[in-house]
């Protein structure tokens, strides 16, 4: 394949809900998407489906929680493509029992959140920054949620005061603070490093309650992987709109 001229985008956990979405939307605006998941089975399937709609998506399997995995990723985006201009690290697990306190959720909650929302997202974008550095305008769109503002929860009547999913809020919070360091230390480059709050989406992860739908919930990390080289780097936002930290 082609590629040469295209834009390159992977986005992991895309099997799915607002990663696959984000797959799609940009695929519509020409990003030739790499759909990463940990079943590449599922992957080849969800891809297919989109490559029937004459949008260019590849599968790649991807279990961003298995270094061998992240590897053998980089290894084949390498081999087929030189580069990656686009990672959005969408993959993200919500496991606190909103019935406990945050006192009382089991250690295990913590250091498997963790695991996956926080060091999956700095393993994988250290494997990929080399191919993402060659790119002529990097783009890293990490997904975080509204969910990892200390500033909010801080602040009585503001609409997260006292929502307590412990574990899952401060990865959020762990992975906008990678952000910002990440950003920081490629300022003086052509690659920016975002973080976004894709709205309260209905999606498997809440069992459906969310307030709006999974094509709204993308849009905030298709928009921040497609910014211009006037665009902000360690910023975190929703659809634009500067959100407090």
């Amino acid at each position: 394949m082609n590629t040469a001229t295209q834009q390159i985008a992977l986005v992991t956990g895309a099997t799915r809900g607002i990663g696959l979405e984000t797959v799609r939307q940009l695929a519509q605006a020409g990003v030739h998407t790499l759909l990463a998941g940990r079943k590449r089975d599922v992957a080849v399937a969800e891809a297919l489906k989109l490559q029937a709609e004459g949008l260019p998506v590849e599968a790649i399997q991807l279990d961003v929680g298995d270094a061998a995995s992240i590897a053998a990723a980089v290894q084949t985006v390498t081999e087929r493509h030189g580069r990656l201009d686009i990672l959005v690290n969408n993959a993200g697990i919500l496991l606190d029992d909103i019935k406990l306190a945050p006192s009382a959720q089991t250690l295990q909650t913590w250091r498997d959140t963790f695991d996956t929302n926080v060091f999956a997202v700095i393993a994988v974008t250290q494997a990929f920054l080399p191919l993402i550095n060659a790119s002529p305008a990097g783009r890293i769109v990490n997904v975080s949620s509204i969910l990892g503002s200390l500033t909010l929860h801080s602040q009585p009547g503001s609409p997260i005061y006292g929502f307590a999913v412990p574990a899952y809020n401060a990865s959020k919070s762990a992975v906008n603070a990678w952000t910002v360091q990440l950003a920081y230390e490629l300022r003086d480059s052509t690659t920016k490093v975002n973080t976004v709050h894709p709205g309260y989406v209905k999606t498997d992860m809440n069992g459906g309650e969310g307030e709006i739908e999974i094509s709204e919930g993308a849009r905030s990390s298709v928009g921040m992987a497609l910014i211009g080289a006037d665009g902000p780097n360690g910023s975190f936002t929703y659809l634009g709109e500067v959100l407090p930290w």
